[in-house]
């Protein structure tokens, strides 16, 4: 067999790797952002440097398999720097609409992320916005851009029909108006019970 020939046979040094697909983007509203970059000041500023004060004066008073001081706070600090990574990935992901912002020709009358559409279907009439995945708020009408629904809405205008599809039975949907205007939203609040205090030595 020839030289070449070999060549050719000889297996490859490792398996092929296929480059990563693109990170999916974060589509957000400003207000949405502001309430993740609140958040993330908040637990990176104020309560992490809290929890880690008192572990480490839990730490300082004995046996630490027995200290409940000591063990909840190194459970709620693996919490926090858990919620910080992701919401770190959030923010540098995030790609911001402005809801409010002018839309050119037909796309002011047409469903994208950040609209506010009125629709009908067969118990009647609804208002729904279309915001980022870290947004949703159904109590307030506030649905995903990734939701059954807003697909079912998107680029649609004044008018038409589309169709839900969801596994029991395909609804049929009425798009009565779209609208750009800022959507209201919740800024972040400190939850109660937070350890934003640190422990005051000697107490």
């Amino acid at each position: 067999m020839a030289d070449w020939q070999m060549r050719t046979k000889r297996p490859l040094r490792g398996p092929v790797r296929e480059e990563a697909g693109p990170a999916l983007k974060n589509y957000i509203t400003p207000a949405g952002l502001q309430r993740l970059r609140d958040e993330h000041r908040f637990l990176l500023s104020r309560e992490r440097p809290a929890v880690v004060e008192v572990v480490a004066w839990a730490a300082s008073n004995g046996d630490r398999s027995e200290n409940a001081d000591y063990l909840y706070g190194k459970r709620r600090l693996g919490q926090i720097d858990s919620r910080i990574r992701f919401l770190t990935k959030r923010i540098d992901a995030a790609v911001v609409v402005d809801p409010a912002a002018p839309r050119p020709g037909s796309a002011a009358t047409r469903v994208f992320f950040g609209a506010t559409v009125t629709y009908k279907d067969a118990v009647g009439q609804h208002v729904v916005s279309i915001v980022g995945i870290d947004e949703v708020d159904l109590d307030r009408g506030h649905i995903s851009w990734r939701s059954p629904l807003a697909n079912a809405l998107m680029k649609a205008s004044p008018g038409d029909r589309v169709h839900l599809r969801a596994p029991a039975k395909t609804e049929h949907l009425e798009i009565i108006d779209v609208e750009y205007a800022p959507i209201p939203s919740n800024p972040f609040r400190e939850p109660p019970g937070a350890q934003s205090t640190p422990r005051v030595k000697g107490s």
